[in-house]
């Protein structure tokens, strides 16, 4: 194997005797790794202030009186649902690992969320709106779409190529786990 600085050194340029191979790690797939790790981490921890009270969070009772609030019942088992799929869909996307199906259950999530808490705010944040999550579920789309890139455990897998078909399942997926769960 050979050493990382080798791997990561870009191809010469054309016409000057170089080899023009592709070197094996380019910056896109540098920068899908960064994406991924800073977006499926924030995730995962996001998932794991709701199942172990951790990172600020209030855990699965606390969170589940929440959920009940907002009209899922029972709410504890709502909140750990809904904790564990922020959780490992997190960790999917950071590791690159079912990136389309980390994908589907961040969808999801967010769709329940805009339907039951943030639509009724409108569009920002800042009035407690659905621009945040809009933003995730695209974050996560996009991901299923372009793939998790070469450095990511899906790599040598077919649906860890992305593509029009892996960014069907994860919205289509995503969308119908949340009519599912709505209509519960």
């Amino acid at each position: 194997m050979r050493p990382i600085a080798e791997r990561l050194r870009a191809a010469p340029p054309s016409g000057t005797g170089g080899s023009a191979a592709r070197p094996l790690v380019s910056a896109g797939d540098v920068g899908l790794l960064l994406l991924r790790l800073t977006f499926g981490l924030f995730m995962a921890g996001h998932g794991a202030q709701k199942l172990f009270g951790i990172f600020g969070g209030h855990g699965l009772a606390v969170t589940g009186k929440a959920f009940a609030a907002l009209g899922y019942h029972p709410g504890e088992v709502f909140a750990g649902v809904c904790g564990a799929t922020e959780f490992l869909g997190g960790l999917g996307l950071a590791l690159g690992l079912f990136t389309p199906l980390a994908a589907a259950g961040l969808i999801g999530v967010m769709i329940n969320a805009m339907v039951t808490v943030t639509a009724a705010h409108g569009t920002w944040e800042t009035s407690g709106g659905v621009e945040y999550n809009v933003s995730i579920a695209v974050v996560a789309l996009a991901l299923a779409a372009i793939g998790p890139g070469r450095l990511a455990l899906d790599h040598p897998f077919r649906w860890g190529q992305g593509g029009w078909l892996a960014a069907a399942f994860a919205l289509l997926l995503g969308g119908v786990g949340a009519a599912i769960v709505l209509s519960l």
